[in-house]
Protein backbone atom coordinates (compact mmCIF):
# COMPACT_ATOMS: atom_id res chain seq x y z
CA UNK A 1 0.00 0.00 0.00
CA UNK A 2 2.82 2.60 0.93
CA UNK A 3 4.27 1.80 -2.39
CA UNK A 4 1.52 2.55 -4.15
CA UNK A 5 0.81 5.87 -2.32
CA UNK A 6 4.62 6.94 -3.20
CA UNK A 7 3.50 6.22 -6.97
CA UNK A 8 1.28 7.76 -7.14
CA UNK A 9 2.31 11.14 -4.95
CA UNK A 10 6.01 10.49 -7.08
CA UNK A 11 3.66 10.87 -10.19
CA UNK A 12 1.79 13.66 -9.12
CA UNK A 13 4.62 15.15 -9.56
CA UNK A 14 6.09 14.32 -12.38
CA UNK A 15 2.93 15.48 -14.16
CA UNK A 16 3.21 19.20 -12.30
CA UNK A 17 7.16 18.86 -13.39
CA UNK A 18 6.27 18.49 -16.51
CA UNK A 19 3.81 21.10 -16.91
CA UNK A 20 5.77 23.79 -15.45
CA UNK A 21 8.73 23.03 -17.61
CA UNK A 22 6.87 25.06 -20.51
CA UNK A 23 8.42 28.41 -20.66
CA UNK A 24 4.29 29.39 -21.74
CA UNK A 25 2.45 28.10 -18.99
CA UNK A 26 2.64 31.20 -16.21
CA UNK A 27 1.81 33.77 -19.18
CA UNK A 28 -1.25 31.53 -20.72
CA UNK A 29 -2.83 31.88 -17.40
CA UNK A 30 -2.34 34.97 -16.67
CA UNK A 31 -3.61 36.29 -20.44
CA UNK A 32 -6.55 34.34 -19.45
CA UNK A 33 -7.31 36.01 -16.05
CA UNK A 34 -6.72 38.79 -17.72
CA UNK A 35 -9.34 37.88 -20.20
CA UNK A 36 -11.43 36.87 -17.65
CA UNK A 37 -11.37 40.20 -15.50
CA UNK A 38 -11.84 42.16 -18.69
CA UNK A 39 -14.95 40.14 -19.35
CA UNK A 40 -15.99 40.86 -16.04
CA UNK A 41 -15.63 44.56 -15.83
CA UNK A 42 -17.52 44.70 -19.12
CA UNK A 43 -20.53 43.39 -16.96
CA UNK A 44 -19.86 39.46 -18.92
CA UNK A 45 -20.03 36.33 -17.35
CA UNK A 46 -18.36 32.83 -16.92
CA UNK A 47 -19.64 29.88 -18.85
CA UNK A 48 -17.55 26.24 -17.70
CA UNK A 49 -18.87 22.67 -18.72
CA UNK A 50 -17.06 19.22 -18.76
CA UNK A 51 -18.30 15.67 -18.06
CA UNK A 52 -17.89 13.72 -14.99
CA UNK A 53 -14.60 14.97 -12.48
CA UNK A 54 -14.75 18.08 -15.05
CA UNK A 55 -18.16 19.17 -14.20
CA UNK A 56 -17.04 18.97 -10.98
CA UNK A 57 -13.95 20.70 -11.71
CA UNK A 58 -16.58 23.24 -13.55
CA UNK A 59 -18.92 23.19 -10.15
CA UNK A 60 -16.07 24.18 -7.99
CA UNK A 61 -14.78 27.14 -10.10
CA UNK A 62 -18.35 28.76 -10.60
CA UNK A 63 -18.94 28.94 -6.77
CA UNK A 64 -15.69 30.25 -5.95
CA UNK A 65 -16.76 33.01 -8.42
CA UNK A 66 -20.39 33.37 -7.17
CA UNK A 67 -19.11 32.52 -3.49
CA UNK A 68 -15.57 33.44 -2.55
CA UNK A 69 -11.85 31.95 -2.42
CA UNK A 70 -10.08 33.41 0.37
CA UNK A 71 -11.47 36.83 0.97
CA UNK A 72 -14.82 38.44 1.27
CA UNK A 73 -15.85 40.54 -1.82
CA UNK A 74 -18.64 41.02 -4.46
CA UNK A 75 -20.23 37.91 -5.94
CA UNK A 76 -18.73 37.33 -9.20
CA UNK A 77 -21.03 36.09 -12.08
CA UNK A 78 -20.10 32.38 -13.54
CA UNK A 79 -22.02 29.45 -14.33
CA UNK A 80 -21.36 25.86 -14.83
CA UNK A 81 -23.54 24.02 -16.54
CA UNK A 82 -24.47 21.04 -14.16
CA UNK A 83 -28.35 21.11 -13.61
CA UNK A 84 -29.29 17.65 -14.46
CA UNK A 85 -32.63 18.47 -15.43
CA UNK A 86 -31.56 20.38 -18.14
CA UNK A 87 -28.98 17.21 -18.78
CA UNK A 88 -31.42 14.80 -19.17
CA UNK A 89 -34.11 16.80 -20.92
CA UNK A 90 -31.97 17.91 -23.68
CA UNK A 91 -29.79 14.67 -23.70
CA UNK A 92 -33.54 13.29 -24.39
CA UNK A 93 -34.89 15.54 -26.39
CA UNK A 94 -31.94 16.50 -28.70
CA UNK A 95 -29.03 14.14 -28.06
CA UNK A 96 -26.14 13.96 -25.12
CA UNK A 97 -24.19 15.79 -27.12
CA UNK A 98 -26.06 18.94 -27.24
CA UNK A 99 -26.38 19.23 -23.27
CA UNK A 100 -23.31 21.63 -23.15
CA UNK A 101 -24.41 23.49 -26.52
CA UNK A 102 -28.25 23.96 -25.26
CA UNK A 103 -27.24 25.98 -22.19
CA UNK A 104 -24.56 28.34 -24.29
CA UNK A 105 -27.20 29.16 -26.70
CA UNK A 106 -29.50 29.95 -23.97
CA UNK A 107 -26.91 32.01 -21.62
CA UNK A 108 -23.94 33.04 -23.82
CA UNK A 109 -23.34 36.47 -25.06
CA UNK A 110 -20.86 37.96 -27.07
CA UNK A 111 -18.72 39.58 -24.23
CA UNK A 112 -19.04 36.57 -22.29
CA UNK A 113 -15.86 33.80 -22.14
CA UNK A 114 -17.09 30.31 -22.58
CA UNK A 115 -14.48 27.28 -20.81
CA UNK A 116 -14.74 24.15 -21.75
CA UNK A 117 -12.85 21.15 -20.09
CA UNK A 118 -12.02 18.10 -21.56
CA UNK A 119 -9.07 15.52 -20.02
CA UNK A 120 -8.64 14.15 -23.85
CA UNK A 121 -9.98 17.30 -26.08
CA UNK A 122 -12.19 14.72 -28.07
CA UNK A 123 -15.87 15.02 -25.78
CA UNK A 124 -18.38 15.60 -28.30
CA UNK A 125 -20.54 18.04 -26.00
CA UNK A 126 -17.56 19.85 -24.58
CA UNK A 127 -16.46 20.33 -28.47
CA UNK A 128 -20.40 21.52 -29.48
CA UNK A 129 -20.18 24.11 -26.28
CA UNK A 130 -17.37 25.25 -27.75
CA UNK A 131 -18.89 25.90 -30.90
CA UNK A 132 -22.13 27.34 -29.98
CA UNK A 133 -20.22 30.05 -27.54
CA UNK A 134 -18.53 31.02 -30.95
CA UNK A 135 -21.19 30.81 -33.01
CA UNK A 136 -22.19 34.02 -30.16
CA UNK A 137 -18.95 35.28 -30.57
CA UNK A 138 -17.87 34.73 -26.87
CA UNK A 139 -14.14 34.22 -26.00
CA UNK A 140 -13.50 30.86 -25.83
CA UNK A 141 -10.61 28.55 -23.65
CA UNK A 142 -10.20 24.88 -23.44
CA UNK A 143 -8.68 23.34 -20.73
CA UNK A 144 -7.53 20.02 -21.61
CA UNK A 145 -4.98 16.80 -21.59
CA UNK A 146 -2.76 14.40 -23.02
CA UNK A 147 -2.30 15.67 -26.69
CA UNK A 148 -5.05 18.09 -26.44
CA UNK A 149 -7.58 16.19 -28.89
CA UNK A 150 -10.01 17.42 -31.38
CA UNK A 151 -10.32 20.79 -29.41
CA UNK A 152 -6.32 21.55 -29.95
CA UNK A 153 -6.11 25.00 -31.40
CA UNK A 154 -9.40 25.76 -31.68
CA UNK A 155 -10.14 28.23 -28.75
CA UNK A 156 -8.79 31.54 -28.15
CA UNK A 157 -6.95 30.34 -25.47
CA UNK A 158 -5.80 26.71 -24.31
CA UNK A 159 -3.58 25.03 -21.78
CA UNK A 160 -2.71 21.20 -22.53
CA UNK A 161 -1.55 19.36 -19.30
CA UNK A 162 0.74 17.12 -20.57
CA UNK A 163 -0.44 13.87 -18.24
CA UNK A 164 -0.91 10.39 -19.05
CA UNK A 165 -4.13 9.48 -16.92
CA UNK A 166 -7.34 11.57 -16.66
CA UNK A 167 -6.81 12.07 -12.65
CA UNK A 168 -3.40 13.20 -12.55
CA UNK A 169 -4.73 15.90 -15.76
CA UNK A 170 -7.90 16.75 -13.25
CA UNK A 171 -5.39 17.61 -10.60
CA UNK A 172 -3.64 20.00 -12.67
CA UNK A 173 -6.64 21.62 -13.84
CA UNK A 174 -8.03 22.24 -10.57
CA UNK A 175 -4.57 24.06 -9.89
CA UNK A 176 -4.96 26.04 -12.84
CA UNK A 177 -8.85 27.33 -11.98
CA UNK A 178 -7.72 27.52 -8.84
CA UNK A 179 -5.24 29.93 -9.56
CA UNK A 180 -7.19 31.94 -12.49
CA UNK A 181 -9.73 32.64 -9.18
CA UNK A 182 -6.92 33.94 -7.15
CA UNK A 183 -5.68 36.01 -10.12
CA UNK A 184 -9.37 37.26 -10.74
CA UNK A 185 -9.76 38.20 -7.32
CA UNK A 186 -6.27 40.34 -7.29
CA UNK A 187 -6.54 41.96 -10.13
CA UNK A 188 -10.48 43.28 -9.64
CA UNK A 189 -10.32 43.52 -5.87
CA UNK A 190 -7.25 43.59 -4.00
CA UNK A 191 -4.18 45.68 -5.68
CA UNK A 192 -2.99 47.37 -3.70
CA UNK A 193 -3.93 51.36 -3.24
CA UNK A 194 -6.47 50.77 -5.92
CA UNK A 195 -10.57 50.40 -5.12
CA UNK A 196 -12.48 47.70 -5.89
CA UNK A 197 -13.43 47.47 -9.42
CA UNK A 198 -17.02 45.83 -9.07
CA UNK A 199 -18.81 46.71 -6.03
Amino acid sequence: MKQLIEQSLTNAKRTLDSFLADPATVSTIAEIAECISESLLSKGKVIIFGNGGSMCDAMHFAEELTGRFRKDRPALPAIAISDPSHITCVANDFGFDEIFARSVSAYAAPQDIVIGISTSGNSPNVIRGIESAQEIGCKTFALLGQSGGKLKGACDFEIIVPGETSDRIQEIHMIILHILVQSIEHTLFYKEDISPAIV
